[in-house]
């Protein structure tokens, strides 16, 4: 048991490493862990036998049961390939490839999101400190935190569980999909050129 609980305090450490990340006493994170799953309906919604089913037993752990997969360990972690990232459980469009990065921490990273409407933000106050977790915003699956260390031109970086995502490949019949509602005023060859994006190969990723 000890060494689960310092397995699972290192992982919350390794993706905690931004500026959100701060002290909060025992009793007061008790107390806003509660009240943080406090139950919401969602517009989408799947019974658990239907989803034990369907998913995997780690996509079902970290959707589910708030978990998180081991840095490193996620098929999508490194992938470069275009396309769309969705919410594995109820397949809302998330994240374009375009706007993921190499942030370093293990899981995948993206700068934007596909529309300011598709995750929802909630703060985290487990393991003793606040961080903003990261949910989708039509079934509630969680997909992981939300930090203010990430690349120009929005200094977010949403680390996801690679468990949270399907990916589908873009193909030349598919619409080009724009970098994000808060990076679509600068696209990403625009950012490289000027020394500012996340494919910049001297800049350091958090």
């Amino acid at each position: 048991m000890a060494v689960l609980l310092r397995r699972a305090l290192l992982t919350v450490c390794l993706r905690a490493t931004g500026p959100r990340t701060v002290p909060v006493s025992p009793a007061l994170s008790a107390a806003l862990a509660g009240a943080r799953r406090t139950k919401k309906t969602w517009p989408v919604s799947f019974t658990k036998e239907e989803l034990k089913e369907r998913l995997t037993p780690m996509q079902y752990h970290v959707t589910q049961e708030r978990g998180t997969e081991s840095a490193f360990t996620g098929e999508l972690t490194f992938s470069k390939e275009e396309g769309t990232y969705s919410c594995v459980v109820c397949g809302a469009p998330l994240f374009s490839s375009k706007t993921k990065f190499d942030s370093g921490s293990g899981w995948p990273s993206f700068y934007d999101l596909l529309s300011k409407d598709s995750i929802d933000h909630t703060d985290d106050f487990s393991y003793g400190m606040r961080r903003v977790e990261t949910t989708c915003s039509q079934c509630g699956a969680h997909l992981g935190h939300l930090f203010d260390d990430g690349p120009r031109p929005t200094r977010k970086r949403y680390c996801i569980n690679s468990a949270s995502l399907a990916f589908k490949p873009q193909t030349s019949s598919d619409p080009e999909t724009l970098p994000g509602p808060q990076a679509e005023s600068k696209s990403k060859p625009e950012a490289e050129a000027e020394g500012t994006g996340p494919a910049k190969k001297d800049k350091t990723e958090l």
